[in-house]
């Protein structure tokens, strides 16, 4: 069985200003809500993870609005929430479990940030034997300033995560080829 795992698809990493100058796919937050929209239409299994920071500055920290789900993503009362304050999903929850007891052996990650909590939890899940799907057009990461001093754009920054991942620890594929995959086999 497969499900659908939102990763931190939070109000607070729209904004730019704390996590880098730039964010690339300004469209991942509606490609996250197109593939709920679909799983919740067939019926199947959806954990959304929220990530609580620590940090009183962080737009992610629990007392501030920006910690909120985006509108494209708000979880139903029926849909499982588990709440993180590191970057894998399957730290500090019971994730692991709750996809084990419904026999999940394939999972769709999407969400935010590439290069921390998706990378994390796609490297994460692969090793505790999932068969994994990434959805490249449904996350965005930001861009960086390396040891080095130099600034590294989100979209290179983007494509090195997926090029690393790619294979080893995940499938990738975009929304529209996802959807339509899915869409012949349930």
């Amino acid at each position: 069985m497969t499900s659908l795992v939102l990763i931190d698809i939070q109000l607070g990493l729209q904004e730019t200003s704390f996590y880098g100058t730039e964010r690339n796919h300004p469209n991942a937050e509606e490609n996250c809500g197109r593939l709920l929209h679909f799983f919740r239409s067939k019926q199947l299994p959806v954990f959304h993870v929220k990530h609580n920071s620590s940090n009183l500055s962080s737009p992610l920290h629990p007392s501030k609005m920006s910690n909120n789900f985006h509108p494209a993503v708000e979880p139903l009362v029926s849909e499982p929430v588990l709440e993180k304050t590191v970057n894998s999903a399957f730290i500090g929850t019971d994730l692991e479990l709750r996809l084990k007891a419904l026999n999940i052996t394939d999972i769709v990650v999407v969400g935010l940030t590439m290069e921390h909590c998706i990378s994390t939890s796609v490297r994460m899940a692969s090793n505790l034997g999932f068969h994994v799907t990434l959805v490249s057009d449904a996350t965005a990461a930001f861009d960086k300033v390396g040891f080095d001093g130099n600034r590294y754009g989100a979209d290179v920054i983007f494509h090195t995560e997926l090029a690393s991942l790619k294979d080893e620890f995940a499938t990738i594929k975009d929304t529209a080829t996802l959807l339509e995959e899915l869409d012949k086999s349930v």
